[in-house]
């Protein structure tokens, strides 16, 4: 029997208010995912989480590859298979490879990948690695984010992607909304 969600989605026919589900299908091109769906049980929380991830996805000068990257590294450390199957085909369009996905299911050896990841995409990976699993980062692992990554602007943006990634995960897992 297929997992069902622990909290039943609005169906298409009940979400409102109109002008919140217009926000969020403007931002989705149109569409609608389960995750907009089980938002709109609360829409007050819908409206910040599109305004919010809205301007995580769309407003930063972080590199898309590297965002991309650091959002799917977040969902398979949270082994998130929903936030992972929306972000797979994001980061291959930002420029990263199918290889390099794969790559991530052996999520240590990966970090260690220098023929396959970048110096910039490894310092991601690991800071990553810290924030998820250990909420603290050392002071190694930051200096190595400074040396890739000069701007504080970015810095900021990509500690911001993985926090806010994160609770995407957490949400989606808790709820255990399933994929389309």
């Amino acid at each position: 029997m297929a997992p069902t969600t622990r909290i039943p989605q609005v169906p298409d026919a009940q979400l409102g208010p109109a002008a919140v589900v217009d926000a969020i299908r403007k931002r989705r091109g149109g569409t609608l995912l389960n995750l907009d769906r089980m938002l709109l049980n609360s829409p007050a929380f819908a409206v910040g989480w599109n305004g919010f991830l809205g301007a995580v996805r769309n407003s930063l000068t972080l590199d898309a590859k590297l965002r991309e990257l650091a959002i799917c590294a977040v969902a398979v450390l949270n082994r998130a298979d929903y936030e992972l199957l929306q972000h797979a085909p994001e980061w291959l369009a930002a420029g990263g490879t199918q290889a390099q996905l794969e790559r991530l299911g052996d999520y240590d050896a990966a970090m260690q990948d220098t023929a396959l990841f970048s110096e910039a995409e490894c310092a991601v990976l690991q800071l990553t690695l810290e924030m998820t699993r250990n909420v603290q980062v050392t002071e190694a692992c930051f200096a190595r984010v400074q040396r890739v990554l000069n701007s504080s602007q970015a810095q900021v943006e990509l500690v911001g992607v993985i926090a806010a990634y994160n609770m995407v995960s957490r949400f989606l897992e808790a709820l255990q909304v399933q994929p389309e």
